[in-house]
């Protein structure tokens, strides 16, 4: 049972963890937050606590540390909602730029969490399975130089520049561009590769060097892909006390690398998930707390963006999910259709 008294130690445990990241003992407990109980009294209730599972025992310490059922039930009953006026003073400066576009505007907000927080943030782009190519534009900058924009329907661009020369004309370019806007306008990022194949032998009668100018859009398309997480503040993350072991560390680093990963995150996979309110929710997984919030921008079907802000699970949630929540609000409010709370 969950006695007001041993809510209280919780809750202290909770703090001091977050704090300094080492194991608590009873007497940090009585000594540092004045806890007006016996040494007795506080290592029972932490063993009792630590039967329902909330704290469990390091193998280096005697102390205490929270488990991730025990950081769930925290911010699902304990969180409080805090407020940081001069983090979000800065924020509204940021998103009322209206000169600036909704990912730049988002790059530059996340940026100003990593700073405050000392925690790293994400920005997941666009699920390739809901877009569409838009349109292909070719652009000629000189004589020796040509860019390529590929569009989707979210909007979501990616860009490939090319050097102009015998094997490879501006001509060669127009003229493949038209055919890929003929042939593939519309498609699904996912079919535009296979519905390439099937335009392959047009480019192989037409243009001297088609490989490497087929390999060169393909290669484009694959970028919507890979590009889709936009992290800031890593090294934040890899600095943190439970990541100083190398295989760890290793372990992260290919984890951040996987867009793949966190696509799945987004939509509540890890060792546990809750729903922290309508708009955002929490994942655990790998000594890693993931607090996430989905932004719904204009009237596009599916043109969303998945904002995470990324820490070990003894993030300070209060004040984490907090930010994030606002930071929703603002993008949703200048870019986007806010539905209500």
């Amino acid at each position: 049972m969950l006695t007001q008294r041993r809510i209280e130690i919780f809750k202290t445990i909770v703090r001091e963890f977050i704090d300094t990241a080492e194991p608590v003992g009873s007497k940090t407990l009585i000594e540092k937050y004045g806890l007006n109980y016996s040494s007795a009294t506080v290592r029972n209730e932490m063993s009792a606590l630590e039967k329902m599972e909330l704290i469990e025992k390091t193998h280096t310490s005697s102390g205490r540390v929270p488990s991730t059922k025990g950081y769930r039930f925290y911010v699902e009953h304990l969180m409080e909602d805090t407020h940081d006026e001069i983090i979000e003073k800065a924020l509204v400066t940021v998103f009322n730029d209206r000169a600036k576009n909704v990912d730049e505007a988002l790059k530059q907000g996340m940026d100003l969490l990593v700073q405050m927080t000392d925690l790293t943030t994400a920005v997941l782009g666009p699920d390739a399975n809901h877009q569409r190519l838009q349109e292909i534009v070719l652009s000629k900058i000189d004589d020796q130089r040509a860019i390529v924009l590929f569009e989707t329907d979210q909007p979501h661009s990616e860009s490939r520049l090319f050097h102009l020369n015998g094997d490879l004309t501006f001509e060669d370019l127009e003229f493949t561009v038209n055919l890929f806007n003929q042939r593939l306008f519309g498609t699904t990022l996912t079919d535009v590769i296979p519905k390439m194949e099937a335009i392959r032998p047009i480019l192989a009668e037409t243009i001297k060097s088609y490989e490497k100018l087929f390999e060169a859009f393909a290669n484009t398309i694959v970028r919507f892909y890979n590009d889709n997480v936009v992290f800031s503040g890593q090294s934040n993350l890899l600095n943190q006390p439970e990541f100083d072991n190398i295989n760890k560390l290793k372990q992260l680093i290919a984890m951040m690398e996987d867009s793949a990963l966190w696509r799945e995150v987004s939509r509540g996979k890890g060792d546990m998930m809750l729903q922290t309110s309508k708009h955002s929710q929490t994942v655990w997984f790998d000594e890693l707390a993931v607090v996430s919030s989905e932004i719904k921008l204009n009237d596009v079907k599916d043109n969303v963006r998945q904002l995470m802000i990324v820490g070990p699970s003894r993030m300070e949630y209060d004040r984490v999910v907090s930010l994030l929540e606002y930071v929703r609000k603002m993008v949703e409010e200048v870019y986007g259709s806010d539905e209500g709370e």
